[in-house]
């Protein structure tokens, strides 16, 4: 059985940084990809951020710069550093795995996926 935990959200004024760790079980990241999206209130679920199994990275442009998404093998475990936070990124985080299909063209795509955490809430205060 697939299990992903996010954790690491919190409240942070604006400016601010934030960790979050995404812990997999019964799934190994390194030898597949994961991502990162996020959903604000009234809004689609959005893509984030990605990895590749070999560590490639691939982020959503307006982020590029202000988030970067790391592995760690030995923990199975993937992160997202977020910086220069804003109140617009606010959300809920989800990690995701299980690409059903090719990562190259498809990875921000959120119903191509097969695992979801439970989502940790990022809220960034003006």
């Amino acid at each position: 059985q697939v299990q992903l935990v996010e954790s690491g959200g919190g409240l942070v004024q604006a400016g601010g940084s934030l960790r979050l760790s995404c812990a997999a079980s019964g799934h190994t990241f390194s030898t597949s990809s994961v991502s990162w999206f996020r959903q604000a209130p009234g809004k689609e679920r959005e893509f984030v951020a990605s990895m590749s199994w070999a560590g490639f990275t691939y982020y959503v442009d307006s982020l590029k710069g202000r988030f970067t998404m790391s592995r760690d093998n030995g923990k199975n475990s993937v992160y997202l550093q977020m910086n220069s936070l804003k109140p617009e990124d606010t959300a809920v985080y989800y990690c995701a795995a299980g690409l059903r299909t090719s990562w190259t063209s498809r990875r921000g795509e959120w119903n191509e996926y097969t695992y979801w955490g439970q989502g940790t809430q990022v809220t960034v205060s003006s």
